[in-house]
């Protein structure tokens, strides 16, 4: 086998274990990643995963699936962005699909909640052990520690997570343009300009679907919780595709389902037009993120190259890590709720820090035990 070959079939299997185990949204998504390329593999190095982390939360659509793109473009150009893109997507896309054909058969969705009270406080611990490595690259410096607890602030004070990753970035930019004496060029920093789609048609067929929730894969910046806002407007008040009940029931799919969030595109998919609209939904909202991933990882080495663009970069990653925190503390509150899943994740973090347990059999384990104690 040629190392070419080698290299996209560790990668097959990296990802696609990870699209089947990867239970807690992005940031624990995240942390799975650094755990497994640059602790565990050593793909790259620390810094150069903070790089792709900050610029990939700087595009819209599903940030932790761009990430993994970046990391298969890293490993082995477009044709392992293809495959760790795919590889991720598709296990999500599956369960999620498995879960709408089961929620329009029976008219509910199986029960599963154990399942997430299991697996939630080990991804907690995963998420904090991440973060504090990370942390340790993107603060490393007294101006970049400072700046990532304002950043903080401003999160906690309802700053819009994009405004804060770009004004972080623009001032470090700026001082190393005065420092330097130089004034940054538009094509060092991330592009940010993005033509919106115009909106489809009332009828829910098939191109109609795909041009909606292209759209989406374009337009929606942020977390899960801001595609839903997207879907609450454009499915239920604008062409009324879809009730507000189901769309609700769509998104609990898609967390609830390992891989990404944006997956709920397959299950909406389904219920407007059953399978062939979960096929076209979920490769509408992904297909942007494939060619906007390949272009961070393209640029992410040259822009650390350029004194203002990596200071930029420092900018962006110091903010990045804040945006983590905050998601981490948000998490913590609702899933360590009594003395289980607080036992659970202190056993967790024990068994990752001092024993280095792969991070993948604590998920199973405590997904397990979560399901027998909610039976």
């Amino acid at each position: 086998m040629t190392a070419s070959r080698a290299r996209l079939a560790e990668l097959f299997r990296f990802f696609s274990r990870l699209g089947l185990t990867a239970f807690g949204g992005p940031a624990a998504h995240i942390a799975l990643m650094e755990h497994e390329a640059v602790e565990t593999r050593q793909w790259l190095s620390r810094e150069q995963f903070l790089d792709l982390v900050g610029a990939c939360n700087l595009l819209p659509g599903p940030g932790s699936t761009q990430v993994a793109m970046t990391l298969g473009y890293t490993r082995a150009g477009w044709a392992g962005l293809a495959v760790a893109g795919a590889c991720f997507i598709v296990p999500a896309a599956f369960a999620t699909l498995a879960l709408a054909w089961a929620y329009v058969r029976f008219g509910s969705m199986p029960r599963v909640q154990g399942l997430l009270y299991g697996a939630k406080p080990v991804m907690i611990a995963i998420i904090t052990q991440a973060i504090w490595r990370l942390a340790r690259m993107a603060l490393r410096r007294r101006i970049l520690a400072a700046l990532g607890l304002i950043c903080f602030a401003a999160i906690i004070a309802g700053a819009q997570p994009l405004l804060v990753l770009l004004g972080a970035g623009a001032l470090l930019a700026a001082l190393a343009a005065v420092r330097r004496l130089q004034v940054p060029r538009a094509h060092s920093l991330i592009p940010l300009s993005l033509a919106l789609l115009a909106g489809a048609p009332a009828a829910g067929g098939l191109t109609s679907i795909f041009l909606i929730f292209l759209k989406l894969g374009i337009v929606v910046f942020g977390s899960g919780y801001v595609l839903l806002a997207f879907l609450q407007t454009d499915l239920v008040d604008r062409l009324h595709w879809v009730t507000q009940a189901q769309l609700l029931d769509a998104v609990t799919a898609g967390q609830v389902t390992p891989g990404p969030v944006f997956a709920t595109a397959t299950f909406l998919g389904y219920v407007i037009h059953g399978f062939s609209g979960a096929a076209t939904a979920t490769a509408a909202i992904f297909l942007p993120s494939f060619f906007m991933a390949g272009l961070v990882a393209a640029l992410a080495s040259r822009m650390r190259r350029s004194p203002v663009a990596a200071a930029f970069l420092d900018g962006v990653n110091a903010a990045a890590i804040a945006l983590m925190a905050d998601v981490a503390i948000a998490l913590g509150r609702a899933t360590l709720i009594d003395v289980f899943t607080w036992a659970l994740a202190a056993a967790s973090a024990i068994l990752l820090i001092a024993f280095r347990v792969n991070a993948t059999w604590l998920i199973l384990g405590g997904a397990l035990l979560g399901m027998l104690l909610q039976h």
